[in-house]
């Protein structure tokens, strides 16, 4: 017997996504190419909601 909800199941897609952003290990923090720190750009955070890095969770804002 298989589960009802594995009929309708589909993998995520795949999105192609560019941040504006990369990750400061010197600061520990993710920065915009001017060198700001991204967290305090509110146009981004409006748009992206967070900004997640590898280097931690990304259930967290920037650290």
């Amino acid at each position: 017997m298989q589960p009802f909800a594995l009929n309708y199941a589909r993998p995520a897609a795949e999105l192609e996504v560019s941040t504006p952003y990369v990750y400061d290990s010197g600061l520990q923090l993710n920065v915009l190419s001017d060198g700001r720190i991204a967290a305090r750009d509110h146009a981004l955070m409006r748009e992206l909601g967070t900004t997640t890095s590898t280097a931690g969770s990304k259930t967290h804002f920037d650290d």
